[in-house]
């Protein structure tokens, strides 16, 4: 049991129903509420000469997460997770790309793959200081957040992204048509470097007693992870299946739980192919700025549902009578803005429950 969460068993129960499409006494529900102002827990004082000075102080970023997470309440089945956190290019990083640290919780790295011909330099560095920085800062997290909440995988971005952030996405995109067997083949020798990376942080979690999670705060006690690729959202399908989807289909076979990150309008355009990847497990569809809005998506959504596998949906209060008119309550998770009080949370999770049990499921395979 977690201070933070002390009916984390249920949660994991209705999220390991979740991966396996299927539903316990109703879907995979999320939400949180602020605590009471007199309740909450002082954030630490940013002292730092620096941006980056501020994001690799280990000790001020455990204690920031940990004072985050103590003003806030983990309701339904929300986790309280501790996010070690050095960006999405991170793993380029590890190859030896600078890294840039911006002030709205994102950085960035510098393409180092300026020429073919140095491709074979391309090494994993275990001693990179942002390696070790990292490693740090989930051990800082481990401690401080022990029994008291969940600290999750780091945001790797292996295949096509590592390429891309290590290329610059728009050179890489010409070596798809000038350079195709070079690119497959770097392809396939950095791919085992991801596994070791991602075998590091899954014993390091386990070993502490921890369940499995990330930035997409969905959960296994298994090898859990989110396969993505936003680079292809600058190429075709054909592409696609060319150069990325077999790397995306061995990830997933290599994960005991996956939910596949579509990330804009440009990427929907492979979903076809994805879903016919029989070990992906679920679907996180994210449309994009401007696009929010569950209605405009339903489609989407039913599609995914239709292949058997799961959906995380994003939605507010107001969407969920359409969610319960369009959806099937089997491999469903809900993450829900917009909830205002403990009163609200409670009514809408007894509607969920209802809907669960009077669901009408077809009486043949497949919905």
């Amino acid at each position: 049991m977690l201070a933070f969460k002390p009916d984390l068993h249920q949660t994991m129960q209705r999220m390991e129903a979740f991966w396996q499409c299927a539903v316990l006494d109703r879907p995979v529900a999320q939400f949180t509420i602020e605590k009471p102002a007199a309740e909450q827990v002082p954030l630490p004082q940013i002292d730092h000469a620096t941006t980056a000075e501020r994001w690799l102080d280990v000790e001020y970023q455990a204690k920031l997460t940990d004072a985050q997470l103590s003003n806030r309440l983990f309701l339904a089945d929300s986790l309280p997770v501790a996010f070690p956190n050095l960006g999405p290019e991170i793993l380029a990083a590890f190859y030896g790309s600078p890294l840039y640290f911006g002030d709205y919780g994102t950085s960035w790295s510098e393409p180092i793959l300026k020429d073919w011909s140095t491709a074979d330099n391309l090494t994993l560095d275990w001693d990179n200081p942002y390696f070790h920085k990292l490693a740090e800062l989930t051990d800082a997290m481990l401690e401080l957040g022990r029994d008291k909440y969940i600290v999750g995988m780091p945001d790797w971005h292996p295949g096509g992204d590592l390429l891309a952030a290590l290329r610059n996405p728009q050179d890489l995109a010409i070596d798809l048509i000038e350079r195709p067997a070079q690119v497959k083949a770097l392809l396939q020798r950095l791919q085992p470097d991801y596994y070791k990376v991602y075998d590091f942080w899954y014993a390091k979690l386990k070993n502490a007693g921890q369940a499995i999670t990330s930035w997409l705060d969905l959960a296994s006690y298994e090898k859990y992870y989110i396969p993505s690729n936003d680079f292809s959202a600058l190429i075709s399908p054909k592409m696609y299946r060319e150069f990325f989807l077999a790397g995306i289909a061995e990830e997933c076979r290599f994960l005991d739980r996956s939910i596949y990150h579509l990330d804009g309008p440009g990427a929907l355009r492979h979903l076809d192919m994805i879903l016919q990847i029989p070990e992906l497990h679920a679907v996180q569809w994210v449309p994009g700025a401007g696009r929010e809005g569950f209605s405009k998506w339903v489609q989407v959504y039913q599609k995914i549902q239709a292949a058997g596998k799961g959906i995380i949906v994003y939605c507010e209060v107001s969407d969920l009578e359409l969610v319960m008119q369009t959806l099937s309550p089997r491999g469903l998770a809900l993450h829900i803005s917009g909830v205002p009080d403990l009163e609200t949370g409670d009514n809408l999770l007894a509607g969920l429950e209802r809907w669960t049990r009077n669901y009408k499921y077809p009486s043949l395979s497949g919905e």
